[in-house]
């Protein structure tokens, strides 16, 4: 109940600073942008002391590693996919044509259109 009422108030706090930021309009948007980011803080800084912040942390620093364990292609090796990949569909592209101009031709010579 308590992480409920934590969250409940982050959303708040965030809500009151956006509907500050535009209230505030005639402010300098440097300072009205500044408040918003403090309150941003507050409500991230609450929402990480709940069960559900903790939990969205640990799996987002979990991520971070797994992202950091990817082996990204080289340059020559992505060059080289992607040319291949350019040649397959173009491959697959004129082959798609060919039946296609085949199966217009054979119907048009089934329904007795063509000579």
């Amino acid at each position: 109940m308590a992480d409920r009422i934590k969250l409940i108030l982050a959303v708040l706090i965030l809500g009151g600073g956006i509907v500050g930021f535009y209230y505030y309009a005639d402010q300098s948007v440097l300072y009205r942008v500044l408040a918003l980011l403090a309150l941003l803080g507050v409500s991230v800084a609450i929402a990480l002391s709940t069960e559900i912040g903790r939990s969205s942390w640990s799996f987002f620093k979990e991520a971070r590693t797994e992202v950091r364990k990817v082996v990204w292609p080289t340059r020559k090796e992505t060059s080289q996919t992607t040319l291949l990949i350019m040649l397959s569909v173009m491959i697959v592209g004129v082959f798609l044509w060919l039946l296609d101009m085949g199966l217009l031709w054979g119907v048009k010579i089934l329904t007795g259109q063509g000579s």
